[in-house]
């Protein structure tokens, strides 16, 4: 979900405007996901390296989340929208790791799933879980498989398609592991303007490509 900050530079207004422009942008993709039948939406909402940024950019941004979580427990709730957070939930206060793990707990079973990844980076991912299995005391033969088990959230599938707003084409240290062969959709538009109609673009040059999965078709 990038170029809030600069959709608030765009529009004269300070950098945490653009962050709340971009939250009511995640509850309207949210919504649409399920509309168009998605079953499952991860977003970057902050990455280990963002602990860099000012303190008062960070402060705001954990509000931020507090407030998003406070404010769409029973919306989540009554439509059945599990909650999930992915990162080193550890480097977040304590107050914040517990409203998390309270939304989780009451929203789990639900028929559409939200991800947000928080305090997370790819790399730090892949580390925690080749630490997680080398404590786990498993025998045997380490394979993919194997290893898949000890990500932070092994039971949600590996997406089928992963888009960048902003103009930004890297992949930013997202879901390393789980993106090997997902399909990437880059758009100049900032997030906070990420629309439906935006979206449908991506869903529709998705569905003209053909995935290979390394394989060739026949």
């Amino acid at each position: 979900m990038d170029g809030n900050g600069r959709w608030a530079e765009k529009h004269r207004k300070v950098r945490l405007s653009g962050h709340r422009a971009g939250a009511e942008t995640l509850d309207n993709v949210m919504h649409y996901c399920r509309e168009v039948g998605i079953k499952y939406l991860t977003v970057y909402a902050f990455s280990t390296e963002n602990w860099k940024r000012s303190k008062e950019e960070v402060s705001g941004l954990m509000k931020l989340l507090s407030s998003f979580i406070k404010s769409k427990e029973k919306i989540l709730i009554k439509e059945r929208i599990s909650f999930r957070v992915i990162g080193r939930r550890t480097d977040l206060s304590l107050k914040l790791q517990r409203e998390i793990a309270a939304l989780e707990k009451k929203t789990a079973g639900g028929d559409f799933t939200l991800v947000v990844a928080l305090s997370y980076g790819g790399r730090a991912e892949i580390v925690d879980a080749a630490k997680a299995w080398a404590l786990s005391g498993e025998k045997g033969e380490l394979t993919e498989e194997t290893f898949s088990k000890f990500l932070y959230a092994p039971d949600i599938p590996d997406p089928d398609l992963i888009i960048r707003t902003s103009g930004e084409c890297r992949t930013s240290n997202f879901l390393m592991w789980e993106s090997a062969y997902s399909e990437w959709y880059f758009t100049d538009v900032y997030w906070p303007d990420f629309d439906r109609a935006e979206f449908d673009k991506a869903l529709e040059s998705y569905s003209r490509r053909e995935r290979r999965m390394g394989g060739r078709l026949k």
